[in-house]
């Protein structure tokens, strides 16, 4: 059930479809990661946000109970208090990837990020938000407009790291008593001579004096 000793959020995102969006090869060199989730249930709910760089440094954890109607409206509320928390500590060229256990949000934050590269277009479909959610999607689209690229990738609640957070905030409350970290991934993002971006494994390979 603990966060601890899984893959980095780069590996999951990597792994995970993109609803709406092609998973080309750059998609593996995202600066950022953001795993969040939003869980409900008669007894309260919570929020759980993880954030690390490309290189799998944490740069924060967040596990914080809240009292939402339903659980459409945590995981809305869940990915907005993440964008809100990486906007400021991250420049404005940030690449983001972001990893959801919620169908519906995931397709929606993919759709605004096509609706804010041709805005005269809008988004491939409408977006579905639910009622009680438009504040929060609000504050996601500004998010998402605000950085120079995002996309979202829909995983299993079992693989979401950020699930325990959420679902037990009672028992992670120490997270949020860590150092917040601003940093930057150590390598800066590699292309090659043409200006297109490599495959993961030439990315990732060390240079060598004879190269």
């Amino acid at each position: 059930m603990a966060a601890y000793g899984r893959p980095t959020l780069r590996d999951l995102f990597d792994e995970s479809p993109t609803p709406h969006i092609a998973h080309p090869p750059r998609t593996h060199h995202r600066d950022f990661y953001i795993a969040s989730d939003g869980s409900f249930s008669d007894a309260g709910g919570g929020l759980g946000v993880i954030i690390e760089t490309r290189d799998g440094e944490r740069v924060v954890r967040r596990s914080l109970p809240d009292d939402v109607p339903n659980n459409n409206v945590a995981e809305y509320r869940a990915l907005h208090l993440g964008l809100d928390i990486l906007s400021a500590r991250a420049p404005r060229d940030t690449r983001v990837g972001v990893l959801i256990d919620h169908d519906n949000l995931a397709a929606n934050v993919n759709r605004a990020t096509i609706a804010a590269k041709q805005p005269a277009i809008g988004p491939p479909h409408p977006f579905r938000v639910p009622g009680q959610s438009r504040h929060h999607w609000r504050g996601i689209r500004a998010r998402i407009a605000g950085f120079q690229e995002l996309r979202a990738a829909r995983i299993d609640s079992s693989e979401n790291p950020a699930h325990p957070l959420a679902n037990t905030p009672e028992q992670y409350a120490h997270v949020n008593q860590e150092p917040d970290r601003c940093m930057l991934p150590s390598h800066p993002i590699e292309t090659d001579s043409t200006g297109q971006f490599p495959p993961p494994s030439r990315a990732n390979r060390p240079r060598h004096a004879s190269d």
